[in-house]
């Protein structure tokens, strides 16, 4: 049994580990699934997928990836910045400023793409 956990500025180890105690606890006593189970309790991670439009309206002006079913221009594979997001679709700004608008019917797969910085390791930023 697979639970993902989210919630609005992430989620930590600390309350994972304590959800995945006390969900336990609750299916052993209810016992909903009969025989052997495992219990998986995680969050759905830096790279989160985005199914729904309400997902991708949280990551505006981040970076994100996206595969699409049919080709566009040629192209399957497009990462960029969402600099929108429409009742049918979604806009990426890829490399030299090239936007590309994806109707989300033609969205396969897309997830939010973090970019790293020192800052995510501890480390004091360099400065350019």
């Amino acid at each position: 049994m697979r639970l993902l956990v989210d919630r609005q500025g992430g989620i930590d180890l600390e309350t994972l580990s304590r959800l995945s105690r006390e969900l336990s606890d609750l299916l052993d006593g209810e016992q909903p699934v009969p025989g052997a189970y495992t219990l998986e309790v995680s969050s759905p991670g830096i790279h989160r997928p985005l199914r729904k439009p309400e997902h991708f309206v949280a990551y505006l002006g981040k970076k994100v990836r996206v595969r699409c079913h049919a080709p566009l221009d040629g192209q399957r594979n497009f990462l960029g910045t969402l600099v929108a997001v429409t009742a049918g679709g979604v806009t990426l700004r890829c490399d030299g400023g090239v936007e590309s608008y994806i109707e989300f019917a033609n969205v396969d797969k897309a997830n939010y793409e973090h970019e790293f910085t020192a800052a995510d390791f501890g480390k004091p930023a360099v400065p350019r």
